[in-house]
Order: C-alpha cells, then structure tokens, then sequence
C-alpha cells in the first residue's frame, strides 16, 4: 500500500513509519505535517491510503474530507486522534476507519489491514 502520513508531531510520523513499513508491501509515499503539507503531498503522489490526525493544524478535519476526497476519491482515510470524542466526528464525516493515538500498535495495523482489504474489495472497511 501507498500511504500518506499527516501528523503534526515529527515523532507520531516516525512512529508510524517504522510500525507500517514492517509490513510488507506498505511503502510511505509522503509526509505532511500541516494542511498545506498535505495538499502539496496529495498533489505530487497517489496513495491508497492516508492516516490523518484528526487534529492536523491549518484546517479542520471536517472541512480538509471534501477537498481530500476530491483530489483523490479511492484513496483509503484511517484518522487517529488522542481526544476520545473525536471518533464519533470521524465517523459522522465518513471515515474509512479510526484509531485511537493510545491504542496498541497491533491495532493501528489491524486498521491498516482492514482498509486495504476493503479497497482490493471496492468496498468500504467496516
């Protein structure tokens, strides 16, 4: 899977390079830790997937989905915040899937997982 890093924190980015690139096949095409950022990156690589830190600085996630979506509408978003209540905002704006910035990194990747089986599927991960 080509994927798409948006996080504000050099370390959460780092992070989740080492954990998703022991997988094999998933490769980080971009990083991005702003808005502005990740327009630059949605605009110069294709991915399938893009984790997005729901609380990305330079716009609200709920106004970045539209224009995101519009620039590349297969590509898979998993979103990760540490606020507990921004799960229930992901899903209301259609999320493909959610992870908490506290859980296991077993769960990030099984999240991961889902959304690439879903997008072999043309179907949306559950």
């Amino acid at each position: 899977m080509r994927i798409i890093l948006a996080d504000d924190r050099p370390r959460v980015r780092a992070a989740l390079r080492l954990l998703l690139e022991q997988e094999p096949g998933n490769m980080i095409v971009a990083e991005a830790a702003d808005a502005t950022g990740l327009f630059l990156a949605l605009q110069s690589q294709v991915a399938d997937l893009l984790l997005l830190d729901w609380e990305l600085p330079g716009m609200p996630a709920s106004s970045l989905l539209p224009l995101i979506r519009s620039r590349q509408p297969l590509m898979r978003i998993l979103a990760l915040s540490g606020r507990p209540e921004a799960r229930a905002e992901a899903r209301a704006h259609r999320v493909d899937s959610f992870v908490s910035k506290g859980d296991p990194p077993e769960n990030v990747l099984d999240a991961v997982r889902a959304c690439a089986r879903s997008r072999e599927e043309g179907e949306k991960p559950s």
